[in-house]
């Protein structure tokens, strides 16, 4: 055992935690690559909500960020788990294997009829599963949903249909075309819809059968997860942990995108989609909502990384939560408890705030949240640390959005670059805005996020040569 281990305070710190693997599907594609240089590139993802939304509601926001299509093919889900996997579980799992593999890990097959896979040279008992989601598997919820309400219905009105005079039949045939449901009610469909199934069909892909943990923290799922995650290896109870967050917000009649923009929170009152989005600008309206997407960090105790040649991105160095207890939609006006949880992963990092040299922000663009974040930055920070909102780019993908945050700060790190916080035209604080993507020194890096119901966390990351 060396000096550093044998050092009392090390072993009751626990293990050394590090990144070897991240794992990405966004608004830019399938791929840890394509969203590093997309954020890098700064480019703009809203455009117009579908058109048949409209024939069931009015709104206020009419533009979203929607992902690419899901290529079933290149994510390997056959045609049978098209049937018994929601889209959010097939997002989390895809983003799970680039992790897996990026990392170093061998994936090899495990039984031939059930298509599971073995990570290579991992015990499986000794590897976890942390996933954080804000609603899970609404989406087949909803669908099925439509086919209970509906599908009677549609017969009948059928029928209707052809036994009324042609006036009538034409309104009927108007209304029928707005009766979306499914050809069947699926009886996998309460496998799909629970939060957990995400984390689940992780474990069951890849034969992890150590703690398998659903973290659901609304849009501070993501960050709370890579925290259980990171506390896990420290402690020992796993040595290799899959963490990180998957969401996916839609379904036929935009009844999910309605309640978010029923809230007020979506950005509203804009001439140009493109700058509408605008986190901690004066002229911020709210948020632009995301389809979803996932990401994924693999964890390790530093001296199974190094003992096999994995690639170290960087260093989880500390983390913490708290709770506001002040409202379940607005954030509390006086920050205390972010700061407070702030101060928390600072110490828990052995670190102070002027140790940090870049905030990537929770920056979702509404009124209020962008108010407090920016006054507690600069009464906890000042105006060292450089801070941008990745969701000024990707948009905000709600249960998926921190983890989706916590690999662009890994990449910031790993590459030393910081990504520009779009549309920043009048900044409401004066903080240490990225402006302009540009190279930057940054050692220490906190990732931070908020959520409806009071959920505030922060992770610490740290550079490693």
């Amino acid at each position: 055992m060396s000096a550093e281990e044998n050092d009392p305070r090390r072993r009751a710190a626990g293990r050394r935690v590090v990144v070897t693997g991240l794992g990405a599907s966004t608004v830019f594609g399938d791929g840890v690559r394509p969203l590093w240089e997309g954020c890098l590139a700064g480019r703009a993802v809203a455009v117009p909500i579908p058109t048949s939304w409209r024939d069931y509601a009015d709104y206020r926001c009419g533009h979203w960020a929607p992902l690419p299509p899901i290529d079933h093919e290149r994510m390997a889900v056959s045609r049978v788990e098209r049937g018994q996997l929601d889209p959010v579980s097939i997002l989390g799992r895809h983003a799970a294997r680039e992790a897996l593999t990026s990392a170093g890990f061998g994936l090899v097959p495990a039984e031939i009829r059930s298509r599971a896979l073995l990570v290579d040279g991992v015990d499986p008992e000794r590897a976890g599963v942390f996933m954080g989601t804000g609603v899970g598997g609404a989406s087949s919820l909803l669908d099925n949903h439509g086919y209970q309400l509906l599908c009677n219905a549609r017969h009948e009105l059928e029928v209707l249909s052809r036994e009324s005079d042609s006036g009538v039949s034409a309104r009927l045939e108007r209304v029928l075309e707005r009766l979306h449901h499914g050809p069947r009610f699926n009886p996998f469909v309460v496998s799909m819809l629970m939060p957990n199934a995400v984390s689940a069909a992780i474990g069951l892909k890849y034969t992890l059968r150590g703690p398998n943990v659903t973290v659901a923290l609304a849009c501070a799922a993501g960050t709370a997860a890579i925290g259980a995650g990171y506390r896990a290896v420290r402690s020992g109870v796993v040595d290799v942990a899959l963490a990180g967050g998957a969401e996916y917000l839609d379904d036929p009649t935009g009844g999910i995108f309605r309640g978010f923009d029923a809230a007020g929170a979506l950005m509203r009152d804009y001439a140009d989609a493109a700058t509408a989005n605008r986190p901690f600008d004066e002229r911020r309206t709210g948020f632009l909502l995301s389809q979803g997407g996932a990401a994924v960090l693999v964890l390790e105790a530093m001296e199974t990384a190094v003992a096999r040649g994995a690639p170290i991105l960087a260093e989880v160095a500390g983390y913490a939560e708290s709770f506001d207890a002040y409202s379940m939609m607005a954030i509390a006006p006086d920050g205390r408890q972010i700061e407070r949880m702030l101060r928390a992963a600072l110490a828990d990092a052995g670190v102070g705030p002027d140790a940090v040299d870049y905030v990537n922000a929770h920056g979702t663009g509404t009124r209020a949240n962008d108010e407090v974040e920016a006054a507690v930055i600069a009464r906890l920070f000042g105006a060292r640390p450089r801070v941008a909102s990745t969701k000024s780019i990707v948009g905000h993908a709600v249960g998926a959005s921190g983890a989706i945050e916590a690999v662009v700060t890994v990449m910031s790190l790993r590459e030393q670059v910081l990504h520009a916080s779009l549309n920043l035209g009048t900044p409401i604080a004066d903080l240490g805005w990225v402006r302009e993507t540009a190279p930057a020194t940054v050692d220490l890096a906190v990732s931070q996020s908020f959520a409806f119901g009071g959920h505030n966390a922060a992770v610490v990351l740290r550079r490693v040569d």
